[in-house]
């Protein structure tokens, strides 16, 4: 047991270094005022329009971007699932090969792809289409998302299917079960935890994002993280800011406390 004590004793170090002190001082900042005094200024200041409308931005578009990646990730983990041995590992390198370029550059790829005289556009044009605002906008913002975040959602289901027992699936066939039937009580119930693990892993970088937003946003479009950013780099506001990060990271963690419930009542239950 002391040796134990001894090997998490550095993890426990770190833990509360680089997580508990920080939550502190946010803290801290979030209920103190400019003067020193307690205050909860800095927390109703989400009832503003501005910051309560970044924040409902910010919600919508975190959850467009989670459930488009859970589109596009649960059929193409199923087809890794299925591929041959050596094309799947294959095929998830070729997913995991941009994570690996820094993620502003890989941001900016997309300005380039998306901005009027952008490569997406000079396509439109040379099949007879107009050019189209595709930048700074809502979509825009998605669009970079899923392309950062889709990575985190196939990972784990991926990595849930593939411990599916095919005797499951082989058994129902002979029972005469219909594809979608087997889909709907064996696949999905047993490839829960991947995707409760999916959607956290993508809905919360989403709604704390603001450099995707900066960059394919053009400073035009303002989320939650947005607002939190120039509080505390422009404004030099961090009694304002933490006030803000204390209204978010409460989201975060009914979000967190919602999916946790769905993945221990639904989790590998196949009735």
């Amino acid at each position: 047991m002391k040796k134990q004590g001894r090997w998490t004793m550095p993890f426990i170090i770190w833990i509360v270094i680089g997580t508990i002190i920080p939550i502190l001082s946010i803290a801290y900042y979030g209920f103190t005022s400019s003067h020193g005094g307690f205050t909860m200024e800095n927390i109703f200041a989400i009832r503003s329009p501005e910051h309560s409308k970044a924040l409902l931005l910010s919600l919508i578009l975190s959850a467009i971007c989670t459930l488009v990646c859970l589109f596009l990730a649960f059929p193409m983990a199923m087809i890794l699932r299925n591929a041959k041995h050596g094309k799947g590992g294959f095929i998830i390198f070729v997913f995991i090969l941009p994570m690996w370029m820094n993620f502003l550059l890989r941001t900016m790829a997309w300005q380039v792809l998306l901005e009027k005289q952008g490569v997406i556009n000079g396509i439109f044009e040379a099949i007879g289409l107009p050019r189209q605002g595709l930048m700074n906008t809502p979509a825009a913002i998605v669009l970079g998302m899923v392309y950062d975040f889709l990575p985190f959602m196939i990972l784990p289901i991926y990595n849930a299917v593939t411990k599916i027992d095919e005797h499951f699936i082989e058994a129902a066939y002979d029972l005469g079960a219909k594809p979608h039937t087997i889909y709907s009580k064996i696949i999905i119930p047993l490839a829960i935890p991947g995707i409760i693990s999916g959607i956290t892993m993508v809905f919360i970088p989403a709604l704390t994002t603001f450099a995707i937003s900066n960059m394919l946003g053009g400073g035009k479009i303002n989320l939650i993280g947005n607002i939190i950013e120039q509080e505390f780099i422009a404004s030099s506001n961090w009694y304002l800011g933490s006030g803000l990060s204390l209204i978010m990271m409460t989201f975060i963690i009914i979000s967190m406390v919602i999916l946790q419930h769905f993945d221990k009542s639904e989790g590998g239950n196949l009735i």
